[in-house]
């Protein structure tokens, strides 16, 4: 590790779709050039780059943090425009890992709307396992901070803590106004509840000198021309992977910001991937029927109710009993396979 104790807990790559520029490779081979312990990936609203990421994190012998960055709505259901935040969160344990799968998976099955979004309900069902950070500008406490609504973000911050395994403090400054404002804030959040900083770098990019390449990457995303002077931009070129150093002269007054990210990486468990087998669904079928026969009677319970008399014809039955011809062979497979109840 270098002289200063830190690990970078809020990275995106090429995952982040449109938006994140690092490669895996090229985050993890400056965390090991740093010395790092651990480190996170928390692209947004997926977990597309968990598996190659924790295989590229082991093998370099640095422990992989599995997170995910995601947008959190009053309603996942409600269709409307409505104001969604984002909110970073890590996998601490192996249920924690499967809890941020499900909560990826329900954003896009359930609240997919321009993103994939999760909800308090949702995070309730599936908060076990996982860190808590508070999160970027976009978050909603930072958002409550600025609107000088501190009941409000010290309220759910203490909600948060009923939710998740644990729940820090993100503290950030990349040269944005706004974000000093919000670290005041947090700051006396961290007086009033007790909760612990951890300083991050909303990093989108590798190196400071990849910020020109990011900005045509979002124009790509955006639809937008690069000379174009009402697009979408990043507030300067500070959004790049910093070394450990560089962290403590942004944070020279709370180092204990940086030494929390290493108790985070310390809290994190290998949430154990195990890859090169084969893994089949089991499902249970009642006493006394073959697959087959259960299958039959529940696509045929299905034909009635999605086309009422006319599952009874002729022509539905002959068709229905050719689809099942082939079920027989794979039958066998299943039933003789070793597949666990996942």
């Amino acid at each position: 590790m270098t002289g200063t104790p830190f690990a970078h807990l809020h990275c995106h790559s090429e995952y982040s779709m449109l938006d994140g520029a690092s490669r895996i490779r090229d985050l993890i081979s400056f965390a090991k050039d740093q010395n790092m312990p651990g480190l996170a990936l928390t692209d947004h609203g997926v977990m597309y780059g968990s598996v190659r990421f924790y295989q590229e994190a082991k093998k370099a012998g640095i422990k992989p943090i599995l997170g995910c960055e995601v947008y959190v709505t009053a309603d996942r259901h409600d269709r409307s425009r409505a104001k969604y935040y984002h909110l970073t969160l890590l996998a601490r344990t192996p249920e924690g890992y499967k809890n941020l799968m499900k909560l990826s998976t329900c954003g896009f099955l359930e609240g997919f709307y321009y993103k994939p979004r999760v909800d308090m309900e949702m995070l309730k069902k599936h908060g076990k396992g996982i860190i808590c950070l508070s999160g970027c500008l976009s978050a909603e406490v930072p958002t409550r901070i600025l609107e000088g609504r501190m009941d409000e973000a010290r309220k759910l911050l203490l909600e948060y803590t009923e939710i998740f395994d644990a729940v820090f403090l993100e503290l950030q400054d990349h040269g944005i106004p706004e974000q000093r404002r919000v670290n005041e804030g947090l700051l006396k959040l961290h007086k009033d509840t007790g909760l612990d900083l951890v300083a991050t770098n909303d990093s989108h990019y590798t190196a400071r000198s990849d910020a020109k390449m990011h900005d045509v990457l979002l124009c790509i995303g955006t639809g937008k021309f690069y000379n174009d002077p009402n697009r979408m931009k990043f507030a300067g070129e500070e959004f790049y992977v910093k070394p450990a150093e560089e962290m403590a002269r942004i944070f020279p007054d709370h180092p204990e910001a940086l030494e929390n990210t290493l108790k985070v990486v310390d809290l994190v468990e290998d949430v154990g991937i195990e890859l090169g087998k084969t893994r089949l669904p089991n499902f249970p079928k009642p006493q006394g029927y073959t697959a087959d026969d259960y299958l039959r009677e529940r696509c045929e319970e299905g034909l009635r109710n999605r086309y009422g008399t006319r599952a009874s014809s002729r022509r539905c039955e002959r068709d229905s009993t050719s689809s099942f011809r082939p079920s027989r062979r794979w039958d066998s497979r299943i039933t003789s396979s070793s597949c666990g109840t996942s």
